[in-house]
């Protein structure tokens, strides 16, 4: 059997891809170029595609991406504490809370110490309840949020239980603040970053997202599409 069966028999049987998702990528956008790599390069035309855990387009790190019979454990990998790096920009809020749209709101920030800024992280680890950013997927009467949020409809989600492990600040230079956060499933960074700006009693959005771990796997053994491809296109020759 050639490298190149014997690669395409792996990916039916079910495969898990570690993938460092570039900015700007859904996480659809992940599986679709995955579904088109593997039907073009490996000749599957039918294979099962998915990803355990949406990472929003604006934010980069880890993917889990599962294959054939590997999309059965999905559920698996997506209940995994995960870890992440960002910048919350302080002074300003958005609609989304993030850049995805544009600040709306501003805020003072001489008030802010590096006292402060630590106080805030340690109120906000264990258990918590939080309420999910409106622009996300969460559903409302069938409808997505972010639908609602586009509209401009005055909703608000019902709030979470969630687990934050550790949140440390690596870094203040105000107005941002760069951080590391190990939390449960369903947590919103966005969302961790609104609540961070009002406990400060400033503003505060999401700058900069990344996805370093999940459970046990890191974004350090991930491929980048760009190596993913290359594999793919060695297979061939």
């Amino acid at each position: 059997m050639t490298e190149h069966n014997t690669v395409a028999e792996e990916f039916l049987s079910g495969r898990v891809l570690l993938i460092d998702k570039p900015l700007g990528w859904t996480s659809f956008d992940v599986v679709k170029k995955i579904k088109a790599l593997l039907r073009h390069r490996l000749k599957l035309k039918k294979i099962k595609v998915g990803h355990a855990g949406t990472l929003d387009p604006l934010a980069t790190g880890l993917l889990i991406i599962c294959t054939g019979k590997k999309t059965r454990e999905i559920e698996n990998y997506q209940n995994k504490e995960k870890e992440y790096t960002g910048t919350f920009f302080l002074g300003a809020s958005t609609p989304s809370s993030d850049l995805e749209t544009e600040p709306d709101e501003f805020f003072p920030t001489d008030h802010i110490t590096e006292t402060l800024v630590n106080e805030a992280a340690r109120n906000f680890t264990g258990e918590l309840d939080q309420v999910p950013p409106l622009f996300s997927a969460k559903k409302i009467d069938g409808e997505r949020a972010y639908f609602h949020a586009r509209r401009g409809d005055a909703t608000v989600l019902k709030s979470n239980k969630i687990f934050i492990h550790d949140f440390e600040i690596k870094q203040l230079d105000l107005p941002e603040v760069k951080f590391r956060v190990v939390c449960s499933k369903g947590t919103y960074i966005r969302a961790l970053a609104r609540d961070f700006g009002k406990e400060v009693s400033s503003g505060s959005y999401l700058k900069e997202l990344r996805r370093t771990k999940i459970g046990e796997f890191s974004v350090e053994d991930a491929w980048s599409i760009e190596q993913l491809e290359n594999y793919f296109k060695k297979l061939e020759n």
